[in-house]
């Protein structure tokens, strides 16, 4: 066997020479002291750096291929000529393909997130990401090269608070690398997204607004009669300005009628903290005619908004029920947005409505008013659903006797709130389930 070959690198010479059982190393002019050195079984190899008579290993083939070893091989030299005694090793993650690679698999396994998460990130990953910076070495990566490949071309296709979301992903990519020590360094270290561009991004504008709320509640109205697991969605996210993904899934042992309280687990959660929804006495008469209609349906099942298959509706198929009802006028989330920014006009307290959002408040605010904040959010949403009732909820729920007296024409609800015999009756209809 010789020693040695004089080849130019590349990946299919260095295969050629693989099956060539004489040849041991390889190594290119250009390169001064780069060798590779084949393993006996000839499917492996190991990239070293010479200096005089000792061959410091720096990665192995095909782990790490022609291109990569090339892209890192000046930085390579830099490390061994700081720390002649300790042999720097590459990871194998050179480029930012394989760091995506690497930080996809990791959030795919990663049971703190939800499932539209990380769908999210595949999908930007694999659709973006890659295709624009999979090629670029580690050691490349500048404002520069960002900008150039990503950044000023996506932001002519995508909309800039999709494009701030995946720099926050390759950022949080590249800094969990470090942390972790696969890269040595950390090429966006200090760069933010406004430096790439100075473009405000806007707020989706609202497409329900609180004039509209009286002619959505009669189709609201109409749902629920013809399919009442459309209506009650629907109303069950405007009453309370719940999300979808935690709406869709709510179960009815999550539902305490004795207790007027709707508990929403922390897995099915965006912000993943659990979160406590008190029930008025109108959205307690709706949730027991709701539960009557289901029984009434041969429905015995766990929860309020089942699938075929016994689950509760998928994230596609909860979609395809505003897309019936909104028919391209408006969203699941405008119905949050509509009900929050009525919260604003009948006076509701802004940090009791951004804890009935389940907003984070921070760990020092939560902590502090959490003590008062269910009287309070009870309060808040019985002034709620006591306006809605003026314009045509009541006529949804059942619920007899009037809760509190108010006009078409005025925004806010009047404050007396008269009693009935609902809590008695559903307490009873709790106990038998």
């Amino acid at each position: 066997m010789s020693a040695t070959r004089e080849v130019k690198f590349s990946e299919a010479e260095v295969r050629r020479q693989a099956a060539d059982k004489s040849v041991r190393d390889l190594r290119d002019p250009r390169h001064p002291g780069l060798y590779l050195r084949f393993w006996s079984n000839r499917e492996r190899a190991t990239w070293h750096l010479v200096r005089g008579k000792k061959w410091v290993p720096v990665a192995r083939w095909p782990e790490l291929g022609v291109s990569a070893v090339l892209a890192e091989l000046p930085a390579l030299r830099q490390r061994l000529l700081r720390s002649p005694a300790t042999a720097p090793v590459v990871s194998g993650m050179v480029s930012v393909g394989q760091l995506l690679d690497w930080y996809g698999d990791r959030m795919a396994r990663d049971r703190s997130l939800s499932a539209k998460r990380k769908a999210g990130a595949r999908s930007a990953i694999a659709q973006h990401l890659k295709p624009r910076l999979g090629e670029l070495a580690v050691v490349d990566v500048t404002a520069d090269a960002l900008d150039k490949h990503l950044m000023w071309p996506c932001q002519a296709e995508v909309s800039l608070s999709y494009l701030r979301q995946m720099f926050a992903l390759l950022l949080t990519a590249f800094r969990q690398a470090l942390q972790l020590g696969l890269i040595d360094r950390n090429p966006m270290a200090g760069m933010r997204f406004n430096d790439f561009t100075k473009a405000k991004i806007l707020p989706k504008a609202a497409r329900l607004r609180g004039v509209q709320l009286a002619d959505l509640m009669q189709l609201l109205a109409q749902a629920f009669a013809e399919s009442p697991s459309d209506g009650m969605l629907a109303l069950m996210m405007l009453a309370h300005g719940t999300r979808i993904g935690e709406t869709r899934m709510a179960r009815w042992a999550d539902i305490s009628l004795a207790g007027a309280e709707w508990f929403i687990p922390a897995a099915n959660a965006k912000t993943r903290t659990e979160h406590r929804l008190p029930l008025t006495d109108q959205l307690k008469a709706l949730l027991v005619r709701y539960r009557a209609i289901q029984q009434g349906q041969g429905y015995e099942g766990a929860y309020l908004f089942p699938s075929r298959r016994g689950l509760p509706l998928s994230e596609a198929q909860a979609s395809k029920v505003f897309t019936r009802l909104g028919q391209g006028a408006w969203t699941s989330h405008d119905l949050r947005k509509v009900s929050r920014s009525t919260w604003t006009d009948l006076g509701i307290d802004g940090h009791i409505g951004e804890m009935l959002l389940n907003h984070s408040l921070g760990k020092i605010a939560s902590t502090y008013i959490h003590t008062q904040a269910m009287r309070q959010r009870r309060a808040a949403l019985e002034k709620w659903h006591a306006w809605l009732d003026g314009i045509g909820f009541g006529a949804i729920h059942g619920l007899t006797e009037t809760l509190s007296e108010i006009s078409h024409n005025r925004t806010q609800p009047a404050d007396g709130v008269v009693s009935s015999d609902l809590t008695e009756f559903v307490t009873r209809e709790d106990s038998k389930r």
